[in-house]
């Protein structure tokens, strides 16, 4: 029998929800490009429930507890001493979401020697050490496309957010006051300007169809060019490089995957190029922008405003200076784990499981590495190497 070790983030601060707004969610059952959404043998919870958190257990247990595995569940996931660190040895299954990653670093993977999956419940497997796992043999999955809507649809709220100074509006108004002045002093309409998407995959594409209503430019640049159809459909402009991109855009969306090559992409250097007073929202991972230097940015006006609910690392420490910097819009990771979203990936997530603990083949979307090579949807968003590096940072948040 294996054991499943499972990470996720804690339950409200109010206690584990009795009731919801909604009493059922749309559902869902093809993606934009056709792909199934997840199909296991059956699923042990209400779609709409919160099912991300410790005590919804992405509704695994009593599938797993039924077929004599074991299920741990913890929110603890950072330092020597947590739980995750003490079980993590004896486990051949982990389970972990981008929103509050265990991370797998190969210090880590080196001291877990029955350790044979490594399971993303939604997108983004860049908290393991991609390297280390294909020397080790592990399989590493992710249930590709789970929450991609979900994400582009926060893009487009944030770049709205940041335009039209939504958030100092709100907080106007909820401090009593009716300062019209000082909440349009930075509000623009985004109608007529230059929006660019740094990658134009499952998000970065869907956020393209979502502002094309809005009468925006549209712009894209991607290791893999969109067919010309596509660019025509859309109405995008391709541009060779991120440079060449930047510099003629007034928004920027960021909907690349992390890893060696987008680590860090946009630092002091990239910009500079950029249009003075642009802004950037930022979905994909935290460590793709230069954390400094986007502070300095908008500090000095350089950027208008910054945008995301990606940090590095997750969750970052009480003194990160895009808490406190000027003109942002940043959230705790959320973008991908609404309710309708956790309902994808918990059934995503099951279905992976099922296939694993029958020795089925995983389906191939699903794969981030297998057979010590990149595989499946891996092949196509990332490369070898390893984007964990500083991640025992996080230990930091506890100590504040």
């Amino acid at each position: 029998m294996a054991k499943i070790l499972c990470v996720l983030y804690d339950d409200p601060v109010e206690g584990y929800p009795s009731s919801y707004p909604l009493d059922e969610i749309p559902r869902i059952e093809r993606y934009h490009d056709g792909q199934l959404t997840p199909t296991p043998a059956q699923i042990d919870f209400q779609p709409g429930q919160l099912l991300g958190s410790v005590s919804g257990e992405l509704g695994l247990r009593p599938f797993l507890e039924a077929a004599g595995h074991e299920l741990i569940v913890t929110s603890e996931k950072d330092g020597p001493d947590s739980v995750f660190a003490r079980e993590l040895p004896g486990a051949d299954v982990v389970i972990s979401q981008p929103f509050w990653p265990a991370y797998l670093t190969s210090e880590r993977i080196a001291g877990a020697p029955k350790l044979k999956l490594a399971l993303t419940a939604g997108i983004g497997s860049d908290h393991v050490d991609l390297q280390a796992a294909m020397e080790h043999g592990l399989t590493v999955a992710e249930v590709t496309y789970s929450n991609s809507i979900s994400v582009a649809e926060h893009v487009v709220m944030m770049i709205l957010a940041l335009v039209r100074n939504y958030i100092p509006s709100y907080q106007w108004v909820v401090k009593g006051g009716w300062n019209i002045a000082d909440c349009v002093e930075r509000s623009y309409d985004l109608e007529g300007m230059q929006v660019g998407s740094v990658a134009a995959g499952r998000i970065g594409s869907a956020v393209l169809r979502r502002l094309q209503p809005f009468e925006v430019g549209l712009h894209y640049t991607d290791r893999h060019r969109l067919p010309k159809e596509v660019e025509s459909e859309l109405g995008v402009t391709f541009h060779e490089d991120v440079e060449s991109m930047v510099s003629v855009c007034d928004v920027v969306t960021i909907n690349a995957p992390l890893h060696p090559e987008t680590e860090n992409m946009f630092n002091a250097e990239l910009l500079a190029k950029m249009k003075r007073g642009s802004y950037i929202v930022n979905t994909a991972r935290g460590k793709i922008c230069d954390r400094d230097a986007i502070a300095r940015a908008c500090e000095s006006g350089q950027l208008a405003g910054y945008a995301g609910d990606v940090w590095f690392p997750q969750p970052p420490p009480a003194d990160h200076p895009w808490r406190s910097m000027p003109h942002h819009g940043m959230t705790p990771h959320i973008s991908g784990t609404s309710l309708s979203a956790q309902a994808r990936y918990a059934a995503g997530t099951r279905e992976i499981l099922e296939c694993w603990l029958d020795g089925r083949p995983i389906r191939d979307e699903y794969l981030i590495v297998d057979g010590g090579k990149l595989a499946g949807a891996g092949a196509h968003s990332y490369s070898p190497g390893d984007a964990t590096g500083g991640s025992a940072e996080a230990e930091r948040f506890k100590q504040r």
